[in-house]
């Protein structure tokens, strides 16, 4: 895949480049502001582009908004941003626009190679990927609603607010496919959400109810 990276620290830039050219793609360009980043997708572009929440000159949400543009621009861009801290506002904010292929993790998450590969993978796709600490976050804020959830339903929440399909959440879980298909539909049904079960949107509808 075509990658663009955004991304004012060096060393970080440097290693996201390294780890994805090993992992087999391609870096059609690396900067570190925001016009830069604007100016990259539309030359070239990419399948997906990694970019930082901060960037200069005021270090606070230019990644966000130009992310925003990005994709108003351009509707098919796929965005991952990567935030040193959990930051719901900025999360909510990308999601908001309501279109597919789109991701917030933590940076941390970037060591932990093959899970930040798999969510750039799902983004790339078309899909979500959330961080756990974001999704636990906005689970404990909203507790109260969530009271009539079973542990196991709790889990496949949590997974499936991360971007997970129905076969991978299976797969993790280790139970069968029909077993998280109806642990899905019993979520939907007690947090009274439209039964849509297609990823995306599903995703979308439990974090409006949640955030």
């Amino acid at each position: 895949m075509r990658v663009v990276i955004v991304e004012d620290n060096v060393l970080l830039a440097e290693g996201l480049r390294l780890l994805l050219t090993t992992a087999g793609h391609e870096v059609v360009a690396r900067v570190d502001n925001a016009d830069a980043f604007v100016a990259a997708v539309d030359e070239h572009r990419p399948d997906v582009s990694i970019v930082d929440v901060r960037l200069p000159p005021s270090f606070r949400d230019e990644g966000i908004h130009a992310a925003l543009r990005v994709r108003r621009a351009h509707p098919g861009q796929k965005v991952l941003v990567l935030s040193q801290y959990v930051e719901e506002t900025y999360a909510g904010e990308l999601l908001s626009d309501g279109r597919p292929g789109v991701g917030y993790l933590l940076k941390d998450r970037v060591a932990r190679v093959e899970e930040f590969l798999d969510a750039l993978d799902r983004v790339a796709s078309g899909g979500t990927a959330l961080d756990p600490e974001v999704v636990a976050q906005l689970l404990t804020r909203r507790h109260d609603p969530l009271a009539a959830l079973t542990a196991r339903e709790r889990e496949v929440l949590d997974l499936m607010a991360q971007g997970y399909t129905n076969g991978e959440i299976a797969g993790k879980l280790v139970v069968t496919e029909r077993a998280v298909h109806k642990h899905v539909g019993n979520i939907f049904a007690k947090l009274d959400l439209p039964p849509s079960d297609s990823g995306h949107r599903r995703v979308l509808a439990v974090l409006a109810y949640l955030g």
